[in-house]
């Protein structure tokens, strides 16, 4: 909407596009602590290290401070039938995270991993329709090919699968998604400003959107910091995983999802690997590690929570500067 209103005035577009980015926060502020007694309570997890110390909190923030920042995407950045689908989507998996979260015995693993693939297909199939199949590769800035549409469908939807789910299993510790996730974000803003330079990529409406995306997550850390308030639950880290992984599709180099979620790959998706190996295969590995690896770092290691947000955080910001200044 603003980006119709000012589109011959950039200059004042980016003033009040400032505007609306304080506003997204304030308003996730206000909503988050007006709408915590309206959200479902945490149960407490049995299995997970210092688990009860969640039990009674207010549990899925994530239905509010996604909701707002759909909100703003739709008034604040340039509209596109594109944007709208991925929004719509990305409101989906909030939904289905926000009903796993209120149900009193948690969804099977598969339902929310077919809810999951749906979603997944979705939007790989909008993002072909949209982009064509055409990667680049960030570090050898020189090299572009052309894939064909079903392996690229097919990638897509494993990258959007994983990031959803490497995302909601990082999300154990008070503020360690928030926090990663706010690192990944910056990370690929910068990934679309090199792409933009490099290969004319026209990344404007995919950088406001981050930029939304990470005052709404900005304000929930509010609360979620250490010790936390409230929790976002499922509605929310589902719905991060889901927009991370459909930034690394915008950026048009897929494959910095690797290098700039690194640390959200290695805590969420280790235990993801070890359960699929065991469950299908009867494989144990790791079997004298705690998985999430944050589980790991506070049962053997002896982190405080703080540190293992400090340190993950470190690790993750370290691995993106290097990547990023690497070409």
């Amino acid at each position: 909407m603003f980006h119709f209103i000012f589109a011959n005035n950039p200059a004042a577009f980016n003033i009040a596009f400032g505007a609306g980015v304080f506003i997204t926060f304030a308003a996730t502020l206000f909503l988050c602590n007006f709408g915590k007694k309206f959200l479902p309570s945490d149960h407490g997890r049995a299995f997970a290290v210092n688990g009860q110390l969640s039990k009674g909190k207010p549990r899925g923030a994530g239905m509010i401070f996604v909701f707002i920042f759909a909100i703003s995407a739709l008034i604040f950045v340039e509209f596109t039938v594109e944007n709208l689908i991925y929004i719509v989507l990305i409101m989906l998996a909030r939904l289905f995270g926000y009903l796993d979260d209120r149900s009193k015995k948690p969804w099977s693993d598969y339902l929310k991993g077919a809810l999951d693939l749906v979603l997944s297909i979705a939007a790989a199939l909008t993002y072909v329709a949209y982009n064509g199949t055409t990667v680049h590769l960030y570090v050898f800035d020189e090299i572009s090919f052309t894939m064909p549409v079903v392996p690229f469908v097919i990638l897509a939807v494993i990258l959007i699968w994983v990031s959803v789910n490497v995302t909601n299993c990082s999300d154990g510790v008070d503020g360690l998604c928030t926090s990663l996730s706010l690192v990944t974000l910056v990370s690929i803003y910068g990934v679309c400003k090199f792409n933009a330079i490099t290969f004319g990529l026209d990344s404007s409406q995919t950088t406001h959107m981050i930029i939304l995306f990470c005052s709404t997550l900005a304000a929930y850390l509010w609360f979620n910091a250490p010790p936390s308030k409230m929790l976002m639950g499922d509605a929310g880290s589902r719905a991060i995983g889901f927009f991370i992984a459909l930034l690394c599709l915008k950026t048009g180099t897929p494959f910095v999802f690797v290098p700039v979620a690194l640390v959200l790959i290695l805590d969420g998706g280790l235990g993801l690997i070890k359960i699929f190996l065991l469950r299908f295969f009867k494989i144990k590995i790791l079997v004298n590690t705690r998985t999430p690896l944050h589980d790991q770092m506070r049962k053997v290691r002896g982190w405080s929570d703080s540190q293992v947000v400090f340190r993950f955080v470190i690790v993750q910001a370290i691995v993106s500067a290097i990547f990023i200044l690497l070409p």
